[in-house]
């Protein structure tokens, strides 16, 4: 398909706080039409706009239109995770010799960075520039030393390029002043079909391996075959078709897929994890990182509360995520890969959701 666009990048105010900060919002536009939507508060992608194999375009994320519904609450929808993506136990970690203790903000666990997690905070706008035909916002954030009760300033910028080959490419940087944990993550609930449930979406993920959980999704620390279980996707299988088998353990205890799948790598190059296809408009999707993992989930929580864009009741099953990242709970399991980041390294994560039609 030729271009029908000149890239560009163009930035509207999106509402205020309570306490009246201006939030904007960055509508990010590639050649090809395909349209990212991102608001410095959160870092939230709140719209992204691809093409079907009609070039049909439709928003394929799970979002608001307003500034006012993301303020009121929601399940991360589109936004960055930090200071550490997924699950730590009982919210304690030891570093150093010390113990920290964590908002305890999911069930027994500390989930997501805590009460007020990078989800939650507005933003610096650093960049906002066309680059080699590529559209590019970037963002910071000082998280200072004790916010959630994590040990030193940790400064993290987070560069969003909408690229020419129509992937949405997220970098991360953070640097540290004193020993602490770092796992940064993405958090789009996607829905390729732009309406519905996602159970017919054809999912592959390049691993032989997940973590499997106990009842409070902790990780057990075993390392298990996805093989002969409803966690084989190394051929491509729809989502629905064992996202219901309750005799297995592991899709009760999660109420579907909530599972941290260890990526078939064992060097940090940027790789292709997980790649999904929906029948009906042709669209597909690669997820590419330089992560070690990435978490598969597929909305179980969802349950009709919250009114979205074109007045869609999000249901169970109506979007899944791919958050790229380093294992839950690794601060608490010293066999798994170390998210420890210590002054003078910088933490570096790349990962891009790449789309086409079939």
């Amino acid at each position: 398909m030729p271009p029908t666009h000149h890239p560009s990048i163009s930035r509207a105010v999106f509402g205020h706080t309570a306490d009246g900060t201006t939030v904007e919002i960055f509508t990010l536009r590639n050649r090809y039409g395909m349209e990212a939507c991102i608001t410095n508060y959160g870092g939230i992608v709140t719209s992204l706009k691809t093409a079907d194999s009609a070039g049909k375009f439709a928003d394929v994320v799970l979002g608001f239109d307003r500034l006012e519904n993301y303020l009121a609450g929601h399940p991360y929808f589109g936004a960055l995770i930090g200071r550490y993506g997924n699950r730590i136990a009982r919210g304690q970690f030891s570093l150093d010799g010390r113990i920290y203790q964590l908002a305890v903000n999911n069930g027994d666990n500390a989930l997501h960075g805590g009460l007020k997690g990078f989800d939650k905070v507005i933003w610096r706008v650093t960049a906002v520039e066309v680059s080699q035909n590529e559209p590019k916002l970037t963002l910071t954030y000082l998280s200072p030393d004790g916010e959630e009760n994590f040990p030193g300033n940790l400064t993290v910028s987070a560069t969003y390029r909408l690229t020419d080959d129509n992937a949405l490419r997220l970098d991360f940087e953070a640097t540290t002043d004193k020993p602490t944990i770092c796992n940064l993550t993405h958090h789009s609930y996607f829905n390729l079909a732009g309406r519905g449930d996602v159970l017919g979406h054809i999912v592959h993920i390049n691993a032989d391996k997940f973590t499997p959980v106990d009842s409070g999704m902790i990780p057990t620390g075993e390392l298990r075959s996805v093989k002969n279980s409803p966690f084989d996707f190394l051929k491509p299988v729809p989502i629905g078709q064992r996202i219901q088998d309750v005799t297995d353990e592991q899709i009760k205890f999660a109420n579907g897929y909530d599972h941290n799948f260890v990526l078939n790598k064992t060097t940090d190059e940027l790789s292709l994890a997980a790649r999904v296809s929906e029948p009906g408009t042709g669209r597909t999707m690669e997820v590419w990182t330089t992560e070690p993992a990435t978490q598969f989930y597929t909305g179980n929580f969802l349950d009709g509360a919250l009114t979205g864009k074109d007045g869609w009741v999000y249901q169970a099953r109506n979007g899944f995520c791919f958050e790229p990242q380093h294992f839950p709970d690794s601060p608490n399991q010293p066999h798994f890969p170390s998210t420890e980041l210590k002054p003078g390294e910088i933490y570096r994560s790349t990962m891009l959701y790449k789309f086409d039609a079939e």
